[in-house]
């Protein structure tokens, strides 16, 4: 029980300090954290992620999103890296607070007709098709480090091809084709390493309206029950990921004997650099010269928007983990305030949280800390590479959960991080720290959550894991909770229905994707899945318990394993508390 206390405690500091040190807190991770970096989106770190790779568990995943909130219709002109910034991952396989390993990428845009405004001047079949009119290509390259000093330079990959953005079904109609093209092997052979640079769903998952109200929770606190607002549904970002064998990220070079060998642990970061001095020329074009200069840095999510405040927030997307002792007094001396309690009554403790701050900042005995990290104490996200995935029933609390290969060991795409801050800062740890104090492991505190579970999307089951991006012609913002797939709303505004059934499907015939709507009205277990003709199940769309409620999930005619389906006829149907119904539907290319 200890160690689950304080594995998530260290995932919490970011939010415990929201109320007392920061005018405008979000719950966002490091969307528009910073006043500056909220103007420059090209070079925006969102989010971090790093997890053993559960279907290749010996390697490891990692993975950096930039560009907060990309609209998908936004073309002509639409989202891309930027070819002035510098994109880079980095690995403190040591423990003192700087990068022995950085994955750094680096990228080009071309335009093969400058005189069209089009992205494209016919359907892209492929990564080489000369319809395809701007495209991005990039290289990557490994860079070793002793103490802050480059020892070695290798480029892994080079002229490697973005994929482009997923503009509609006459432009893209085949995005999974085009999306698979963009992953690629590379370095040695004998490496496995495999890495993709492109447009993907936003993985975070967060009732961002809400949060930014006060910390509102609806329909009201506890916000188990579902009905929080996606605010990041519907929305894309770019990212960067690369799939690594864990031996090629231990400081020794070889994979460790087990979880308590302390080459296990790494510590990740990312960052996004810029070049000190652009210029605007006449002509209308920018040029950029100078030294590197970094401009966002994330490490453990929420730290910089809700920990850091107004003044120091861009200096520290400047700096270097070895540098974060400059801003322990705003860790180790939080004036927590009672905003749960005074929104919603919830008893909360009160006093110094320095046990908390000690393993924010060190990683946590006997889990992800290595004994030179209570030397150089720094924020970063920690991962101890030698605990297996979780494949059979993962927590999306991580390690509040007891699933230890979660969130804060690393952080996978589904750890649902809001839910677990919300429920330390309500003191649901306080206790282990304090054994002869009070219990706030108990309800509500233990139930506080944002009332958004999931991501919009459904995660791939192969690298690059993240959901293929919404598409510029159909898609749908701020899905309400109330299923675990697609747009999957639940809407109460139109009264609770008088019996379970199901609704046709539309568009149909549809390509390449459609939305099913259909009523539950009782609480309880709800299937809905898709069959073919010759009623082979192709995909499970719901499985799960839910309220009772109107409710509208989509298909994007992909199988469960992430493949797309030929042109025909299909079948869904619904199980739910005896009624069993089904509905035909006609997907056509």
């Amino acid at each position: 029980m200890k160690r689950v206390g304080i594995v998530v405690a260290l995932a919490i500091v970011a939010f415990v300090l929201a109320v007392s040190l920061s005018p405008h807190f979000t719950g966002a991770s490091s969307h528009r954290e910073a006043p500056i970096i909220s103007n420059d989106p090209l070079a925006d770190n969102l989010d971090i992620y790093g997890f053993v790779s559960p279907d290749k568990p010996n390697t490891v995943t990692l993975i950096a999103t930039f560009i907060p909130m990309e609209e998908p219709a936004g073309g002509p002109n639409f989202n891309a890296f930027g070819d002035d910034v510098r994109y880079e991952i980095k690995v403190d396989n040591v423990g003192d607070a700087h990068a022995h390993v950085t994955y750094r990428f680096e990228f080009t845009t071309t335009t093969a007709n400058g005189n069209t405004f089009l992205y494209n001047t016919g359907a892209i079949g492929s990564l080489t098709d000369s319809d395809w009119n701007v495209k991005q290509t990039y290289t990557v390259t490994r860079i070793d480090s002793v103490g802050g000093v480059q020892t070695a330079s290798t480029v892994l990959g080079s002229g490697l091809t973005v994929p482009p953005a997923n503009i509609g079904p006459k432009s893209t109609g085949d995005y999974l084709t085009l999306s698979n093209a963009g992953v690629y092997d590379i370095g040695p052979s004998t490496d496995s390493t495999k890495v993709f640079a492109g447009q993907r769903d936003d993985p975070f998952f967060v009732d961002l309206g809400a949060v930014f109200d006060l910390l509102t929770i609806r329909p009201g606190a506890p916000g188990n029950q579902g009905f929080g607002i996606d605010g990041l549904g519907g929305y894309n970002c770019h990212a960067i990921a690369i799939q690594t064998p864990i031996s090629k990220l231990t400081r020794t070079g070889a994979a460790p004997s087990g979880a308590a060998d302390s080459v296990a642990v790494i510590g990740v970061w990312s960052t996004a650099s810029r070049k000190a001095t652009t210029v605007i020329n006449t002509d209308g074009t920018r040029s950029a010269s100078g030294n590197w200069v970094q401009v966002s840095e994330l490490g453990m999510p929420l730290v910089n928007e809700v920990v850091i405040p107004l003044s120091k927030k861009d200096l520290w997307n400047a700096v270097t983990p070895a540098e974060h002792v400059q801003f322990l007094n705003y860790v180790t001396t939080p004036e927590l305030a009672g905003l749960l309690n005074a929104l919603y009554g919830v008893s909360v403790p009160s006093g110094s949280r320095n046990d908390l701050v000690a393993v924010f900042l060190t990683g946590v005995p006997g889990l992800n800390q290595r004994p030179q990290d209570t030397q150089t104490p720094s924020e970063q996200m920690r991962l101890n590479m030698a605990i297996p995935p979780t494949t059979t029933n993962p927590k999306r609390r991580g390690v509040l959960s007891g699933d230890n290969a979660g969130f804060p060991n690393g952080r996978r795409l589904f750890d649902d991080i809001v839910d677990i801050e919300l429920q330390a800062v309500a003191g649901v740890l306080w206790k282990t720290f304090n054994p002869s104090s009070t219990e706030f492991n108990i309800a509500p505190n233990n139930q506080l959550g944002d009332g958004v579970d999931r991501n919009d999307q459904e995660f791939l089951p192969t690298f690059p894991y993240m959901a293929n991006p919404n598409q510029g012609y159909v898609h749908q913002h701020h899905r309400v909770e109330g299923g675990p797939t697609g747009i999957n709303s639940a809407s109460s505004s139109q009264g609770l229905p008088k019996k379970t059934s199901l609704k046709q499907n539309y568009p149909n015939p549809f390509n390449p994707e459609t939305a099913i709507q259909y009523e539950i009205h009782k609480p309880g277990k709800v299937t809905l899945r898709v069959y073919n003709l010759a009623g082979q199940q192709v995909r499970t769309l719901i499985d799960d318990v839910q309220t009772a409620g109107h409710y509208t999930v989509r298909w994007d005619g992909l199988t469960d394993n992430g493949a797309r389906v030929a042109s025909g006829v299909y079948f869904y149907r619904i199980e739910s508390g005896g009624t069993i119904e089904a509905r035909k539907m006609l997907l056509v290319k």
